[in-house]
């Protein structure tokens, strides 16, 4: 049975970590025999469509490897390369087993095996909301390359996410989310009488819809999980490398359980220390309008790369032209007509919401966010609207992210103003620091009003001492998870070193870079950590013409063939590097 692990009054478990030997049992990128794997014999949930009580094990035979208490079956490939699926069980509550009693979160398990591995090499996403299955069936590929072969690739569906039952959900069925009207929260002030209201409904819906097991969705208990993970494969220490959202997780898993951290890469890293609070958080947004004037530098640099850049001869003259255009369409958006199923308005918050702002995280899409600019201000805003504008019917998703952001934080009115205009004014001045801030408008409404009571205390501590140091990783200009951000967490964990990627975008994997491959290989096989602060410089432009058959191609020649595999293999996962943290 599972030890209740008490958590003392700075976030520690006094205990050794839960372990889990239960085993069972990817709403996935067309792959539909995944999703059949992974939700074997449980209930179908109305969101992902996947079929119940249909059984794997019936079409292939279950493997199950020396040391290991779970077993595994086939569930497709990834570029030639097999993938083998399981799940395990874990109580709802991993530090309390008596609270607990009966329920449960299943949790899906997929892996890549090293053909040279002894250890596994756990991956988390992002999010919170990110699906770990989708991550290797998506980035596998591109990860193993970099990693070589002596680790298998890990990852999972944290409780509530994705193929991880229950799911997270504030509404019971997919056809009373879709008859449920959203609102706007775009504009921090004019929409705060909508958003306030719209949370104290949701609110409920999500405490109603989730009942016990909502209050449960959150990251201590998802640090926990891993350990059920780790003991399924027989693995004492945890090896681990965690992107955006996946920061917050490694570390809360280093602060509960320092013995077992043994390599722990942080990537894109987060403010755990804020994380926890209950503080409107700007930090996140200290670097954005960096990467916005990065983007207009780099394009005018690029030349005949940069269709944008046609339109003006320096950067501040760049950054005016699309300021001045993109405000005009506040006060009137330009109507968009296709055809008769296919038409619509460019707004002011689909340009910056939808367009720009995604791609400060990705340069490697800023070639075709320069193009779909230069054509909207030269009055042809079809490909702009095409690319930003069409939003679908208003659709609750991204409910795990929820549940996860605000059960972490200090949430509830115990915590916030009572009343909308105290919240207001409290907002209004931190959100409109930055044109992205009203992104988080919705969300401090809803820790605002959040019924679930909280159940951890779990908050980050200092000078945390691991079984081994971390290794933290940034580039110079993160959009969300700023260099300040994982210069604090330098500071909190003992012996840690960072690697400061000198460029733009949302962890170090948004853009190439073969030194930062050589410290996380050495990291990973050696231990390695670099005496001092280092810095590693990006391979390659950012502003790149996509050839026409889709391939990559090298921005840079080098002397192995091994390092020109991991520098394309960097181009891949840069070009398709998906976002997790919004």
């Amino acid at each position: 049975m599972y030890e209740k692990l008490p958590l003392d009054e700075q976030g520690i478990a006094p205990a050794t970590p839960p372990k889990s030997s239960r085993s069972n049992l990817w709403k996935g990128a067309g792959l539909a025999f995944v999703a059949l794997c992974l939700v074997a014999s449980q209930p179908s949930s109305p969101w992902t469509g996947t079929p119940s009580h249909h059984h794997c094990g019936s079409m292939t035979p279950r493997i199950q490897y020396a040391g290991e208490k779970i077993s595994w079956e086939p569930c497709g490939d990834v570029s030639g390369r097999p993938v083998e699926c399981s799940n395990i069980t874990v109580p709802m509550d991993q530090f309390d087993a008596a609270n607990s009693g009966d329920k449960t979160f299943s949790i899906p398990l997929i892996r890549m095996r090293g053909k040279n591995a002894t250890q596994n090499l756990l991956l988390n996403p992002g999010g919170p909301g990110g699906s770990g299955t989708e991550f290797v069936f998506r980035r596998g590929k591109q990860l193993a390359e970099i990693v070589g072969e002596g680790f298998h690739l890990l990852s999972f569906d944290p409780r509530g996410i994705n193929a991880s039952r229950p799911l997270a959900e504030c509404f019971p069925t997919r056809e009373s989310r879709r008859l449920t009207d959203g609102t706007r929260t775009s504009e921090v002030e004019h929409d705060s009488a909508e958003a306030y209201a719209w949370s104290l409904n949701l609110a409920q819906a999500c405490k109603d819809t989730m009942s016990e097991h909502g209050g449960y969705i959150n990251t201590p208990q998802t640090a926990a999980d891993m350990n059920s993970i780790l003991d399924a494969v027989g693995q004492e220490d945890l090896v681990y490398w965690g992107f955006s959202y996946g920061t917050i997780l490694g570390q809360t898993y280093a602060s509960l359980f320092p013995e077992r951290s043994s390599r722990v890469i942080i990537d894109g890293v987060a403010n755990a220390f804020n994380w926890y609070s209950d503080e409107v958080d700007i930090e996140s947004f200290t670097n954005t309008e960096d990467v916005l004037e990065g983007f207009f530098d780099e394009c005018i640099k690029a030349g005949k790369n940069c269709t944008l850049g046609e339109l003006a001869d320096s950067k501040h003259k760049l950054h005016k032209l699309v300021f001045d255009f993109s405000d005009k369409l506040k006060e009137q958006p330009i109507s968009v007509y296709v055809n008769n199923t296919m038409y619509g308005i460019l707004t002011w918050e689909s340009v910056w919401f939808n367009g720009i702002f995604p791609y400060m995280y990705r340069p490697s899409g800023w070639y075709s966010l320069a193009d779909n600019l230069a054509k909207l201000l030269k009055g042809n805003a079809t490909d702009a609207w095409l690319a930003y504008g069409r939003q679908a019917a208003w659709e609750m998703e991204g409910e795990g992210n929820r549940f996860v952001t605000t059960n972490d934080a200090l949430s509830g009115p115990e915590y916030w103003p009572h009343d909308r205009q105290s919240m207001l004014d409290e907002l209004l001045p931190k959100l409109n620091q930055s044109i992205f801030g009203p992104t988080e408008n919705s969300d401090y409404y809803n820790r605002q009003n959040w019924a679930i009571p909280r159940t951890h205390n779990f908050s980050q501590p200092e000078s945390v001492h691991t079984a081994h140091p971390l290794l933290i990783l940034s580039t110079t200009y993160d959009p969300i998870c700023p260099l300040v951000s994982a210069k604090t967490a330098l500071k909190a964990f003992k012996g840690s070193q960072l690697i400061e990627v000198e460029g733009y975008g949302h962890c170090s994997v948004a853009v190439a870079s073969t030194c930062l491959a050589k410290h996380v290989r050495d990291f990973l096989y050696n231990g390695t950590v670099p005496d001092q602060y280092t810095k590693c410089e990006v391979d390659g432009s950012y502003f790149i013409v996509p050839e026409e058959d889709g391939k990559v191609v090298a921005q840079k020649t080098f002397e192995t063939s091994e390092e020109d595999r991991i520098h394309l293999a960097q181009l891949e996962l840069a070009r398709d590097w998906k976002y997790y943290y919004h």
